[in-house]
């Protein structure tokens, strides 16, 4: 399959495929429940149990206890989501489907800050007086709010308005219950429900970062969406308010030779204004492309990734062009960046779709063209490759060119972070960690090989940046009505958490998600669904969130702004916790989870409420006092310890641990191979 590197709009396609998981996608019944979030008549104890355990260590043992004595929890233990009855019918178009719902009023990303107002527009359109019948869900597909109100035989918007003071994802289901007409698919979404996004705020245990240069942001991403009124593909700024919302910092510019040199030679003009309006606010930050090669240079008349140019002067003529003018851009837009950052390679895997053709005596050439070119154009350039699709064939490319000299043509590595025959729920970056024999098949082992190698081939220090890595739904699932359901979706949020959490408490310095939204042919690889395109599409206008998008949110604004520790010591088998320290001598943060092959996936599917007891050491043995813990969704509790550990409950889902004595877990982790920090 042909791939082409991505661009704001364009993806490369995944060529990595997995068998097709057991999945039960059984939905919950629809209860007609007008208290937001307490046990109804149809809910036993054990359910209630069940439910809150569900909800992760997020949910306060208290409540637990409560409930196994009998008790209603107190609403205090769990964060409400509250809505008022609707809003008196407000006149909608005749044509369009029996009923439908949206969230109006966001930023055109269906996220909200925390405890604003969430208005859920409700629109039916029947032959006769019906009533409507609703329920918000959560990413662990617990109940928060539903109810019923009647609707007049005219079409009519019905506004519900919501407060949540938990942030994540919440999924809307409203159904007609005269004829159990539901909300109806749009584009890649299932058919029965509507999804938007509370972000967290974790300022109150971690306040915003002072970054000494903007190069310290560890989180980048790939694909657009044009979501400011009066944008369309592919013209504006395809980025705010998406990768601003999320917490993305970089994106790919594309300086390709095949791009800007399409027709001919020295037609790209290194002293005009060539950056792009949406990097010149200076909170986005460029990852420069250098791959391909124009027709008229390449070997075989055509553009390609598979061959050095015909002309080596020609290529590194322009490559030092591209120098010149990155080291203006960065002196005038970016003055505190310490380093322009080149990407030279796309994915030369041999069975990939831009696989090198060329020999290996080419492809250093190559590398030390575009090295000594780059360089001279711009003395603050970090020039990174081979970014090989696969973490170990990074890994094994830098060793076989090794003795050809690669490593002085370097300044840095760059590589994509997929780590399986298919990156999905079902294989997630763990999964041939469970046994010795197969550990160095998991993401951790590959990462830690890939990190000893570049200290040995490169130099110690070097910069690693893991520029796409993407977690798709497993081989076989399709778009459609009933597709992806919860259970699915859930499992997508946290393995994709989970993997940019081992990339980088195994040592990337940066870590890209991948992808905005869905695409074509590449099934679930999005962390928001397009709602216009059935089979997904590119430069989006309408999309909503997914668990994934929410977790990603959760995630940046816990990780950036930190330095790696490393991996925690001695911590059992399935038990994965990687520790980060806030810059300027911050507080550490320690992301935890747990993984077991034989339960995930399970018969039942992926099991949202297997759970493990473990102590984390947060401080010196002996001393007491307590630790703010997130869910994966960024909602905090407060958990006391004593002698140095705090007791946890660890699910799938990540949690983060957020203690204040840096010196004690700096004790008990493992420094990756070479990393040096942000």
């Amino acid at each position: 399959m042909n791939r082409k590197p991505a661009s704001r709009f364009t993806a490369p396609r995944r060529t990595l495929r997995v068998p097709q998981a057991r999945i039960a996608m059984a939905a919950g019944a629809l209860l007609a429940l007008s208290a937001c979030d307490k046990p109804g008549p149809a809910e036993t104890l054990a359910t209630r149990i069940e439910t809150l355990a569900a909800e992760g260590p997020g949910a306060p043992r208290a409540a637990l206890v409560k409930v196994a004595e009998n008790e209603a929890p107190d609403p205090a233990d769990t964060p409400p989501l509250r809505c008022s009855a609707p809003t008196p019918p407000v006149a909608a178009k005749a044509g369009g489907d029996p009923i439908e719902a949206d969230t109006p009023g966001s930023d055109g990303t269906r996220m909200f800050p925390l405890d604003a107002p969430v208005r859920i527009a409700i629109t039916t359109r029947t032959q006769a007086a019906d009533t409507v019948e609703w329920q918000i869900r959560d990413a662990w597909n617990t109940r928060k709010a539903s109810g019923s109100f009647p609707v007049k035989a005219q079409p009519g918007t019905y506004t519900l308005a919501c407060t949540s003071e938990a942030a994540g994802y919440f999924s809307v289901s409203a159904s007609l219950a005269s004829g159990k007409s539901t909300l109806p698919m749009r584009g890649t979404r299932a058919a029965g429900i509507a999804t938007f996004g509370v972000l967290p705020d974790v300022s109150p245990a971690l306040p915003p970062i002072t970054f000494a240069h903007p190069d310290q942001h560890r989180f980048g991403g790939q694909g657009s969406a044009y979501l400011k009124p009066g944008e369309e593909c592919c013209s504006g700024d395809g980025y705010r308010p998406l990768y601003t919302d999320l917490g993305l910092t970089w994106v790919n510019d594309n300086r390709n030779w095949y791009v800007t040199e399409e027709k001919g030679p020295n037609t790209f003009n290194a002293s005009a204004d060539n950056l792009a309006a949406y990097f010149k606010p200076g909170d986005l930050l460029r990852l420069i492309q250098l791959d391909g090669i124009p027709a008229w240079a390449s070997p075989t008349k055509e553009r390609t990734h598979s061959w050095a140019p015909v002309s080596l002067d020609a290529y590194s003529a322009y490559m030092k062009r591209v120098g010149e003018e990155s080291n203006t851009v960065r002196k005038t837009w970016f003055a505190r960046q310490t380093h322009n950052y080149y990407q030279v390679t796309w994915e030369p895997d041999y069975e990939g779709g831009l696989p090198w053709k060329d020999t290996d005596a080419h492809l250093v050439a190559l590398y030390k063209a575009t090295h000594d070119a780059i360089h001279a154009g711009d003395p603050n350039a970090v020039v990174m490759g081979l970014t090989l699709s696969n973490l170990a064939s990074n890994t094994k490319w830098l060793r076989r060119l090794a003795p050809l000299g690669i490593g002085k043509y370097l300044d840095g590595v760059s590589a994509h972070g997929y780590y399986d025959v298919g990156t999905s729920p079902s294989h997630p970056p763990e999964r041939f960690d469970a046994s010795p024999a197969t550990a160095a098949k998991a993401m951790p082992g590959m990462m830690r090989d890939l990190r000893r190698t570049m200290t040995e081939v490169v130099r110690p220090g070097a910069k690693l940046f893991v520029t796409e890595t993407g977690v798709s739904y497993d081989i076989g699932s399709k778009y459609g009505p009933t597709s992806p359901g919860w259970n699915v979706l859930y499992a997508q949020g946290a393995v994709v958490a989970r993997a940019h959490l081992i990339l980088l408490g195994e040592g990337a310095d940066v870590s890209f998600v991948f992808y905005s939204a869905d695409i074509p042919n590449e099934i679930g690889y999005g962390i928001f669904f397009d709602l216009v395109n059935p089979q997904g599409g590119f430069g989006q206008k309408q999309i909503s969130p997914k668990p994934a998008a929410m977790a990603v949110a959760a995630m940046t604004r816990l990780i950036d702004g930190t330095t790696t520790l490393g991996p925690v010591k001695d911590t059992p088998k399935g038990v994965y916790a990687y520790a980060f320290q806030r810059l300027n001598n911050g507080r550490v943060v320690t992301a935890l989870w747990t993984h077991d092959n034989a339960a995930w996936p399970g018969a039942n599917g992926f099991d949202a409420t297997r759970a493990v007891n473990y102590r984390l050491a947060v401080d010196a043995p002996g001393k007491s006092g307590s630790v703010t813990v997130f869910d994966m969704m960024g909602n905090a509790s407060t958990v006391p310890y004593s002698d140095g550990q705090v007791p946890l409950v660890l699910t799938a889902a990540p949690v983060y641990v957020v203690s204040n004595n840096a010196e004690s877990m700096r004790a008990n982790v493992m420094r990756p191979a070479g990393y040096v920090g942000q």
